[in-house]
């Protein structure tokens, strides 16, 4: 059987096609498209006929390479919806969680609810771009007209398949469900003004969600396709294509955010977590993602995007490498580098509030980031340590940011644990492994994430002497007098 992963990320998406041959999983890109939110009247937006249509171009391209029948699976980044009206109808263009819209939306929802309360019942991280908060800056007169919310992932396989759903990793993101119960919270919901009855039906990874209605897309000529419900957070497929196996491993997924964390069977929701806003996503197999969120690759990409000519990420990692790392010390958390208008600009600018030196060329940039995301992922795997009470023994890096050796390194010398990237296709192959699992091939993620072992390069980098301590200690000392925290 053949199954295809549509992996749709901020800036760009593709179609992986995965097959078993000779007891090895086999994945080739079949097609690639552009992404990215636009600013229309001040307000930061998604193109969603941009992405429908390059799905169907890509299933399209399917079938002329001669498969006819396929699965299929999509995959998205979380927390981001679509209102849709009792006709179907998109009621408005989709928010991105970049958006400004809610910077100051927390305060407003703790005049209901203290912050801390919502934590310890969802168990999820406040970020003031959580749909909980979103959906309370809504158009009040829009909800009533709505008859679903839907994720991402979700509104785009309900207009291929007409059947609406709201899978449970992705659903768990939005901070609306109680994993005691795994179902809505009422009060939760009374806050933002909408019903349960608005939400789609929950389906687990693994289901099948519907067969796409080829009719209504006359102009295409597609396979027949049965889109299966994976991981459809793009985080929960990536851990899913984890190859972790025996010891107390953690998993690091490096896109445009960095996910730092570890595997549990049960949430962690206590003061501890709290404090150091952790979070319990949901995964496959009943499982919790409990882990950081962190800025990522997003940085590097903005830095790129401003500076004057072409670079490509190989090249500035290269250039990154002949400056000597740890020259300033930034907080990446911190809101103001989550969408500047300039990120080069707000760099240099937080260099001189701090009296660092300023970075000027591309390598110096890049360098900068680099560095300081290695002491961030080094603290923030110290705390994992200190809230689950496990140690741990290695690190798994996945996601493009797997391919990044300088940072790898350095990653390893500031935390002192041993380091395992690859492969960089996690998220795809977590998304095929799901497909694989509803069709039967494979009896679970256990199972799957054996093959991934076995089917992929896996590159190892161990910690060279440094003196982490003193490094970690200067972060510090300048991030805390600045009243910034990882």
């Amino acid at each position: 059987m053949t199954h295809i992963a549509i992996d749709i990320g901020a800036s760009s998406g593709r179609f992986v096609m995965g097959t078993l041959q000779n007891d090895q999983l086999q994945i080739e890109e079949m097609h690639r498209f552009s992404n990215g939110f636009t600013e229309v009247d001040g307000r930061s937006l998604w193109n969603m006929d941009h992405l429908l249509k390059e799905i169907l171009v890509g299933l399209e391209k399917v079938k002329k390479r001669g498969f006819h029948n396929v699965t299929v699976g999509i995959d998205t980044w979380a927390v981001d919806y679509v209102l849709v009206s009792e006709d179907g109808e998109r009621l408005q263009e989709a928010y991105c969680y970049r958006d400004r819209r809610t910077t100051n939306t927390m305060g407003k929802i703790e005049s209901h609810l203290p912050l801390e309360d919502i934590y310890l019942k969802t168990g999820i991280q406040l970020q003031h771009f959580n749909t909980l908060y979103q959906l309370y800056e809504e158009d009040q007169k829009l909800l009533q007209q709505t008859k679903y919310v839907l994720l991402i992932p979700d509104y785009l396989a309900y207009r291929l398949t007409g059947v609406a759903v709201l899978e449970m990793t992705n659903a768990s993101t939005m901070q609306l469900l109680n994993p005691k119960n795994r179902n809505f919270d009422e009060n939760l919901l009374k806050i933002i003004g909408l019903e349960k009855s608005q939400f789609a039906p929950f389906i687990e990874p693994g289901q099948v969600i519907g067969e796409l209605k080829r009719d209504q897309f006359p102009t295409y000529d597609l396979p027949e396709c049965e889109f299966v419900a994976v991981a459809s957070h793009d985080t929960a497929s990536a851990i899913a294509g984890t190859p972790g196996g025996d010891g107390q491993w953690a998993y690091l997924s490096s896109g445009t955010w960095s996910l730092l964390g570890v595997e549990k069977k049960e949430p962690i929701i206590n003061l501890q977590a709290y404090q150091d806003n952790y979070t319990n996503e949901w995964g496959v197999s009943n499982t919790y993602r409990f882990l950081k969120n962190i800025m990522g690759m997003w940085i590097l990409q903005e830095i790129i995007r401003h500076y004057p000519g072409q670079y490509s990420v190989e090249h500035v990692i290269k250039e990154a490498a002949t400056v000597s790392p740890y020259l300033q010390y930034i907080n990446f958390n911190e809101e103001r580098f989550l969408n500047p208008l300039n990120m080069i600009e707000e760099i240099k600018q937080y260099c001189q509030e701090t009296e660092q030196p300023i970075p000027h060329t591309i390598g110096e940039l890049t360098a900068c980031v680099f560095s300081n995301l290695s002491i961030i992922y080094a603290i923030e795997m110290e705390r994992l340590e200190a809230i689950t009470h496990e140690p741990i023994d290695k690190l798994h890096i996945v996601g493009g940011g797997s391919k990044n050796d300088l940072l790898n390194q350095l990653t390893a010398n500031l935390s002192g644990v041993t380091i395992y990237t690859g492969p960089s296709e996690a998220t795809a192959i977590g998304n095929l492994l799901v497909q694989m699992i509803a069709q039967g091939t494979l009896k679970s993620i256990a199972e799957g994430r054996e093959l991934v072992q076995s089917s992929f390069t896996i590159q190892k980098f161990e910690p060279h002497v440094v003196d982490a301590k003193e490094i970690i200690n200067n972060f510090t000392a300048v991030t805390t007098k600045e009243r910034w925290r990882v």
